[in-house]
């Protein structure tokens, strides 16, 4: 991969987990309430609105990565986004990681290495 595909596919990568972080630091704050006052209460922290400016910059970024690599190979090399943000979860919310989404996780890490070698 040139320089400029592999800086585009870890920006993805950053961004897309930081927005998932985002949202999810958003979802689980526990003094956010019920109903409609716990979307009031999300609206008003910088967690959503981190969330989507990462979403929106990782899909000025996708579509610039994509732009130089072909669809499949694209998309394959993106799924290392999951195992990015299970990592991520399990580091800031003490998320479990069961052997089972290890495995997975793995399997995962298996494939991106191999589309990324075959290119």
């Amino acid at each position: 991969m040139s320089a400029l595909v592999w800086t585009l596919w870890s920006a993805t990568v950053l961004l897309d987990t930081g927005g998932q972080l985002a949202f999810k630091a958003a979802a689980a704050d526990p003094e956010a309430g019920d109903g409609l006052a716990r979307w009031k209460h999300m609206l008003s922290r910088p967690w959503l609105w981190l969330g989507g400016a990462c979403y929106v910059l990782e899909f000025l970024t996708w579509i610039a990565f994509l732009s130089l690599v072909p669809l499949g190979r694209g998309v394959l090399l993106g799924s290392i986004n999951i195992v990015a943000i299970m990592l991520a979860g399990r580091w800031l919310f003490g998320e479990k990681l069961t052997p089972w989404r290890l495995a997975g996780m793995g399997l995962i890490g298996a494939g991106v290495a191999l589309v990324g070698a075959g290119a």
